[in-house]
């Protein structure tokens, strides 16, 4: 018997198609999620988290995907509802609720007083996506990363996530898990640098992908390089190649205080589509 609490239910492969349906309405907000159902399905033992469900089977208006992220999919007030009263049951397992603002900041105003204060909440991430060559000449000297370049790049991976996270992902186990997915994404060939005598200069990687959509992070210029244009032509460079590579349409999110990257994203071509939230624990 499926476990449901309040309207909310935890899906599972027979609910696959529909729910690949439902993603597919905004491939671009909810490449995350549906880059994760694709390879793994629904079944939890192999997804690593649930996905619960909002109304009946053959009538799903709504997803929330219960991981190490909580991300809330197309739902409206009942379905935040019925979230958050499943996350409350559960107890707080994630390190960040995130994705389309009209749902992460109702989800999170219904978790707050249980939850209690989050580290950082960043209300405005504007999403853009580009589905087109970038509008800027790429950097000729980003690549991607070697296999045998992972202890040249994962200093820059640490530097760049605990600069815009605000704490180290080596804290907790060492570091252990977050060099397993630096070097994960290697091996994909989904992590591209410039890299000049042993030393990283620009860096970034394509996280979630679907044959659709492909999502970037970790964009990252070493701090004695920035204002000098690195930016715009390594992430250039960075479209380009995954749109051969990987999917025909990249997109990113950014936090909307980093003007710096906003104008340097919108000169390589990007657009706006939407706005994200993130709930940082």
């Amino acid at each position: 018997m499926l476990r449901t609490t309040s309207g909310s239910r935890v899906l599972d492969g027979r609910d696959v198609d529909e729910v690949l349906a439902l993603l597919d309405r905004d491939p671009v907000a909810h490449v995350f999620v549906a880059s994760r159902i694709e390879s793994a399905g629904l079944a939890e033992s192999r997804l690593g988290a649930q996905v619960w469900g909002y109304g009946e089977r053959g009538r799903l208006e709504a997803l929330c995907y219960s991981g190490a992220n909580l991300v809330p999919l197309l739902a409206g007030p009942e379905a935040c509802r019925a979230f958050a009263d499943r996350a409350r049951r559960q107890g707080r397992r994630c390190s960040s609720i995130v994705g389309a603002a009209a749902s992460v900041l109702p989800l999170w105003r219904l978790l707050e007083p249980q939850w209690g204060r989050a580290r950082a909440v960043r209300t405005a991430q504007p999403l853009m996506c580009l589905d087109a060559p970038p509008e800027v000449a790429p950097d000729p000297g980003v690549r991607r990363v070697r296999p045998d370049e992972l202890a040249v790049l994962l200093p820059a991976c640490v530097a760049m996530f605990t600069e815009e996270i605000g704490v180290s992902p080596n804290a907790g186990d060492g570091g252990a898990l977050y060099r397993a997915r630096v070097q994960e994404l290697i091996a994909q060939g989904r992590a591209y640098a410039r890299i000049e005598d042993g030393k990283v200069l620009f860096k970034a990687e394509v996280g979630a992908a679907t044959s659709r959509v492909c999502q970037v992070q970790g964009v990252w210029v070493h701090p004695t390089l920035r204002g000098q244009g690195l930016s715009e032509a390594g992430t250039a460079a960075v479209v380009e190649l995954a749109r051969r590579e990987v999917a025909p349409m990249v997109s990113l999110y950014v936090n909307d205080f980093n003007e710096a990257a906003l104008r340097a994203y919108l000169r390589v071509g990007f657009r706006e589509v939407g706005t994200f939230t993130s709930v940082l624990f």
